[in-house]
């Protein structure tokens, strides 16, 4: 049986997805944050599955086999708490992270309560950094 991936890019309208978060507090940090990844990797916001705003896109494979296409970064404003995406694996992320303020950290995942807690800069410079480092690892072939 073939794997099909959850996480697809689609058609659906970012500032929709924006505009239907219950919370007023958290809408206005998604406006933010979809300011400034953009800002910083000169991408269009993108939906991807029903809840991820992403921002350009790499293929990977592993070497399992699986292979997929993904965002480079991204973010979705969920109910419980604020979750940003940046690529694992590179060494400047966790001393990024020790700088960034009031955060929990997953394995590619950054958790964010809101945006006031955290250094903006320093949320710019990983979300730099992860695109470095994702275009690096995953060259694209167009």
């Amino acid at each position: 049986m073939a794997y099909e991936a959850k996480m697809k890019e689609t058609d659906n309208s970012v500032l929709e997805f924006i505009e239907n978060v219950e919370s007023v507090k958290k809408r206005e940090d998604a406006y933010q944050l979809l300011d400034i990844f953009a800002e910083v990797t000169g991408y269009e916001a993108k939906m991807w599955g029903p809840s991820i705003i992403g921002f350009g896109t790499y293929h990977y494979k592993y070497a399992s086999g699986h292979e997929g296409d993904a965002p480079l970064v991204g973010f979705s404003p969920r109910k419980a708490k604020i979750s940003l995406y940046f690529a694992t694996g590179d060494t400047d992320r966790e001393e990024l992270l020790k700088q960034l303020g009031k955060h929990e950290a997953a394995k590619a995942c950054v958790y964010i309560n809101k945006v006031a807690d955290i250094n903006v800069d320093i949320l710019k410079a990983l979300i730099s950094q992860s695109v470095t480092f994702l275009q690096e690892r995953y060259p694209s072939h167009t």
